[in-house]
């Protein structure tokens, strides 16, 4: 072979020809993007502007509001109605921790152990959807009826006498008491814990099951050291798809609550509605969303995982 005949030497990368995608193609990433841009701007952004101007305004629905920058309206919402915020915060935690003590297993099985009868389970699951959530939470007054066969069989049992003395029900009675509103709460966002539990679950690859049984892990082990931490971004994005809707939620207080059970969505409800006040409830909206936002972004960061499912 002579030198003439040895192939050219191969180019180096910032010698490869660069080829150039005409304007057009460049900008069609942005025309996609442009509906949605646009949904967030008419129907998140402006109206969360709009509530930003309300909550510095003073005056009165006859007289008209005008925006005097009145920032007190913020400590006087927060002042005068901090045990509804904490009994939201309360109610809202204990209805997550409930959704995901009851949702895990569930989801376990429905991803590991239902085999051909996974999407029926899946379909049970959010049958609840199928209906109104005013249905689903009128139901409950049913369910909790006094007499009924499901506070016969706390009576029978002594939960109520437990609950009692934590201050979750009154006596016998649990309607009107924050264990109803805390059930209804479960009941109304436990799809929500299910779904991504499952489908987290669902991703795990089973060959690192048998990987940690040749080790000699036992099941529980297994669970510990593999499953559990695998599945912590659905774990994750169940506890906020369960918890920021169940903080603001007004539906399940206001049906199986009572006066000493009102969260705070109630007296934004109110605010809105019946007072009348529509600057203490822009003030109330922006807080709890302050209030939220601050456990989430604390939430996320010490879970570990930024990975959402």
């Amino acid at each position: 072979m002579t030198l003439t005949d040895a192939p050219p030497e191969a180019l180096a990368p910032q010698d490869l020809p660069l080829r150039k995608i005409p304007a057009r193609k460049r900008l069609v990433p942005y025309w996609l993007l442009l509906p949605g841009i646009l949904w967030l701007l008419v129907f998140f952004a402006l109206p969360m502007v709009y509530q930003a101007s309300t909550s510095v305004q003073t005056g009165s629905l006859e007289k008209g509001f005008e925006v005097t920058w009145h920032f007190q309206t913020y400590w006087d919402a927060l002042t005068d109605y901090y045990p509804q915020f904490v009994r939201s915060l309360l109610y809202a935690g204990t209805a997550t921790l409930l959704c995901l003590l009851l949702g895990y297993p569930l989801a376990y099985m429905i991803a590991f152990k239902a085999g051909r009868w996974r999407n029926l389970v899946l379909v049970l699951v959010i049958a609840p959807f199928f209906t109104s959530f005013l249905i689903r939470t009128l139901a409950w007054k049913t369910i909790l009826a006094d007499g009924g066969p499901v506070v016969d069989l706390l009576n029978t049992l002594h939960v109520l006498d437990v609950t009692s003395w934590l201050g979750w029900t009154e006596g016998s009675r649990v309607l009107a008491t924050p264990m109803a509103v805390v059930c209804g709460l479960t009941y109304n966002f436990l799809p929500f814990m299910i779904l991504p539990l499952y489908t987290s679950l669902e991703r795990i690859d089973g060959r690192l099951h048998e990987a940690a049984g040749d080790l000699y892990a036992t099941p529980a082990t297994t669970f510990r050291k593999v499953t559990f931490p695998l599945s912590m971004p659905g774990v994750v994005s169940g506890t906020l798809l369960t918890f920021i809707p169940a903080s603001g939620d007004y539906v399940n207080a206001e049906l199986l609550g009572s006066t000493d059970t009102k969260m705070v969505g109630s007296v934004i409800q109110s605010q809105f509605l019946r007072v009348l006040d529509y600057p203490t409830a822009a003030a109330l909206s922006f807080i709890l969303m302050a209030i939220v936002l601050v456990m989430v972004t604390v939430y996320i960061r010490k879970s570990g995982t930024e990975d959402l499912v």
